[in-house]
């Protein structure tokens, strides 16, 4: 009877050398790419984009005792891109106009660009309809010209990324809920400009 060879050794199955070469390809390539993240990160030094209104002004409020209200109101939102070395895109920008959640306005813009270290104001002059209110508007609506002090909400939202070359771009989804504050009497903000998505 053959005793067996105390120094034989069974091969390796190729399969398993195929499978660890692989996985330390991979291993290699995730490395580089984290080395490549890092130092494109630590160059460019990326911020977030962000919008913030910078002007609000209540040109015209129309209100009758059967409830019906009609505004005019000025509004800049500004798209601000504190990249030192990266345009941003700006795109899908939409707000709505509410008071006592009922919609007053709708407030869109197309897609656009802002170049490094620099902002965009987007001006809208917003003319309502003759809008109907209920019960509850219509209380808060006496309460607010008794106090001389009206409450508009303006919530929304845009898309953003910021490029460097045709290659790397990050994307951001800001959200901006607002409330705006005026007196109905001469339409001055009393509240609301300078709020932000830099804190969402």
């Amino acid at each position: 009877m053959p005793r067996p060879n105390p120094w034989r050794r069974d091969r390796t199955n190729p399969l398993i050398w195929l499978v660890a070469i692989i996985c330390a390809v991979l291993a290699v390539l995730v490395i580089i790419a984290g080395i490549i993240i890092f130092s494109i990160y630590m160059i460019y030094q990326p911020k977030i984009p962000y919008i913030h209104i910078t002007y609000a002004h209540l040109n015209k409020l129309n209100y009758d005792q059967t409830g019906s209200l009609e505004v005019e109101m000025a509004i800049t939102i500004a798209a601000e891109n504190h990249n030192a070395k990266a345009d941003a895109v700006f795109s899908a920008a939409g707000f709505i106009l509410r008071f006592h959640d009922i919609e007053v306005a709708q407030l869109r813009a197309d897609a656009f660009d802002v170049a490094k270290n620099s902002s965009l104001p987007l001006n809208y002059v917003v003319q309502s309809s003759v809008i109907p209110l209920d019960e509850g508007a219509m209380d808060e609506m006496d309460i607010a010209l008794k106090q001389e002090k009206i409450s508009f909400t303006l919530n929304g939202q845009t898309r953003t990324r910021w490029r460097v070359g045709i290659f790397l771009s990050v994307k951001f989804l800001l959200h901006m809920p607002c409330q705006l504050q005026f007196a109905p009497f001469n339409g001055s903000s009393v509240g609301g400009v300078g709020c932000s998505s830099k804190s969402h």
